[in-house]
């Protein structure tokens, strides 16, 4: 996805200080010590009480055609340090050119509904190589699955009627604005406004006419004549450019001539002022002249929350267009995902795990070869654990709240599971089919079915229990002793 929107090399999308990293590991003889990192965040988005996964696909792309190209070499030659003299020297800028990609990836499935602190994907290969991922990682997953949980959201209070995506002019530049329209049709919209996002990725895309098209003509009424007239098989009529009720009535009017060309009069679109009156109003007037299959299209800066309160007041709307409060994450702009190192593979061939220490207890890492196992039982999701790949799973296993350790559940022949990182590159090479993009559109509300109704509310959302295998909470616990006794 990303590097057919991108006619260039992306392996500089990253930050500097990856470099220098990767620079210190070759010259301290580490570049090819085998290390794990894991890709997660830390806190819901919106302040809910789930995230959708999204963006594997493109974290695919970029891993495929990972390569430093000839121009980019060229431009870290340029690169100075504090005493005017090369930042890299030649040998090293070689070696990465010559690196072949070489990792082995595990990441949980696009449209899979997630939790704070499980790997969203698990790198695992010389350090220098995972070093130089994180920050193009981040940014293909954080964004992507920021949007398809708002979009997941807009989906759960809307759950029969139409969404629309009409968020390009106000995304943060054209990927921005690719990115959104793919990830909110995976979060559960039907159909975007974006043309290019609907030839790259096949996402259906809908449109009609803005005001400027009725305030070019002499009449409203003649500016609606004359697309029905053009365009018969796509009238929507935006009818508030002046009056919002003569604007119904003049869409009625068309609607009627249409009729007997053997077409009809799809929708009416409402861009402002009171839309539960107005769509209240506008309803009566299309049923009463016989349009009852005419549909009602909001717009005008709408979420979650303005869609939720239009339907508590009996608003009559069935189609919704959200644009910039989608296509930004208005309300909170970023997801928060981080990338630790969680183990590194000593001379001996053995694992160290590693961990950051914080006075916060929700910055401390978990170390290990991680693992996502999701419990299940009576149709639903009952609990997400965490466990250490190189530690043996008992039939009867117990999850402990790494924040409460007095909090405890055990897990048995009761509950059926399913592991949720699945292999993506072995060694490099790609493993992992991506779905069809209807297939993760598809697993995203598969997943909220399964999914406890107040983990999904807005408001004090219940908080799915996530745990650590009681083994790896002991191993976390244990840790955090010793590097607290080495300061």
């Amino acid at each position: 996805m990303v590097n057919r929107l991108y006619n260039t090399s992306l392996s500089l999308l990253t930050d500097l200080y990856q470099l220098t990293m990767a620079y210190g590991y070759w010259k301290s003889g580490k570049a090819e010590q085998e290390a794990v990192f894991n890709l997660y965040f830390r806190k819901h988005p919106f302040d809910g009480g789930f995230t959708v996964a999204c963006g594997l696909e493109s974290a695919i792309g970029y891993l495929n055609n990972y390569g430093l190209s000839d121009e980019d070499i060229e431009y870290l030659q340029q690169l100075m340090g504090s005493d005017d003299k090369p930042l890299f020297e030649p040998e090293f800028l070689t070696y990465l050119q010559n690196i072949e990609f070489s990792c082995d990836v595990e990441a949980i499935p696009e449209g899979t509904v997630v939790f704070p602190n499980e790997p969203l994907l698990r790198i695992k290969g010389p350090i220098l190589q995972c070093q130089l991922l994180e920050t193009p990682l981040l940014n293909l997953i954080n964004f992507q699955s920021l949007i398809a949980t708002k979009a997941a959201r807009i989906r759960l209070v809307a759950p029969n009627d139409a969404l629309l995506e009409f968020g390009l002019r106000r995304a943060q530049g054209p990927d921005g604005g690719m990115t959104a329209s793919r990830s909110a049709y995976i979060g559960g919209f039907d159909a975007t406004s974006n043309v290019l996002a609907g030839k790259l990725y096949g996402i259906p895309v809908k449109g009609t006419h803005a005001h400027s098209w009725v305030m070019s003509f002499e009449t409203e009424l003649e500016a609606f004549e004359t697309y029905a007239r053009y365009m018969p098989n796509n009238v929507t009529l935006l009818v508030d450019t002046y009056d919002t009720t003569q604007g119904v009535h003049n869409a009625i009017e068309v609607g009627k001539k249409l009729r007997t060309r053997g077409y009809d009069l799809g929708s009416i679109r409402l861009d402002s002022g009171d839309l539960a009156y107005l769509s209240i109003e506008a309803r009566k007037i299309l049923d009463d002249a016989g349009f009852e299959n005419t549909s009602i299209v909001a717009s005008n800066d709408l979420d979650e929350h303005i869609i939720q309160s239009l339907k508590s007041q009996g608003a009559r709307i069935n189609v919704w267009g959200v644009g910039t409060k989608l296509a930004t994450a208005y309300d909170q702009p970023a997801l928060g995902g981080v990338y630790k190192l969680a183990a590194l593979r000593t001379e001996e061939g053995e694992w160290e795990y590693k961990m950051k220490l914080s006075e916060q207890a929700i910055k401390i890492s978990t170390p290990g070869i991680q693992q996502v196992r999701r419990f299940m039982n009576n149709g639903g999701f009952v609990a997400d654990m965490i466990y250490n790949e190189e530690y043996s799973v008992e039939e009867r296993v117990t999850m402990v709240d790494p924040y409460d350790f007095t909090r405890q559940r055990t897990f048995g022949k009761g509950h059926t599971h399913e592991d949720l990182l699945q292999p993506i590159f072995r060694h490099g090479k790609q493993c992992y089919i991506s779905p069809p993009i209807e297939a993760s559109r598809q697993r995203v509300q598969q997943q909220l079915s399964l999914l406890h109704e107040g983990t999904k509310r807005f408001v004090n959302p219940h908080t799915y229990p996530v745990g650590l295998e009681k083994s790896l909470f002991e191993t976390k616990t244990n840790l955090i002793l010793k590097l607290r006794a080495n300061k």
